[in-house]
């Protein structure tokens, strides 16, 4: 199994190898990340919920997927890059926070946003950070 930090090398180098490095401004690699997101999105335009979930078993729908995700990761992979953050433990640091605002007891089987157990006394519900 290739680790984060081996493909994080391959495509650095992917864009060196073509001298690309010089258009990848941080704008420019949030942009691109977010189109290619729009890519991924784009294949579950005017679909049924049915069609969405059938896209995996079917080998097109599958390989469409494969090619899509995969261009997010690369653009997200080059843009922590270019930013100096550790994919690897801004996840972990982000799922602790999670853990904080979504508490197992209050928050299982349910899809409302943290803010939504304010009544329910969740310390996470009082932090005034509005992101998830």
């Amino acid at each position: 199994m290739t680790d984060l930090a081996d493909l994080t090398r391959r495509v650095c180098a992917f864009r060196d190898e073509r001298d690309w490095r010089q258009f990848h401004t941080l704008r420019s690699l949030i942009v691109s990340l977010n189109l290619e997101a729009a890519e991924l999105l784009e294949l579950t335009q005017w679909q049924t919920d049915e069609a969405i979930e059938a896209l995996p078993r079917v080998e097109e729908g599958r390989c469409a997927l494969a090619d899509e995700m995969a261009d997010v990761l690369m653009y997200l992979l080059l843009l922590a890059e270019a930013s100096g953050v550790d994919l690897a433990e801004a996840t972990v640091a982000k799922l602790a926070k999670n853990a904080q605002k979504y508490p197992v007891v209050r928050c299982r089987g349910r899809s409302e946003k943290y803010t939504a157990y304010a009544g329910e006394g969740s310390p996470a519900a009082s932090t005034g950070t509005l992101e998830k």
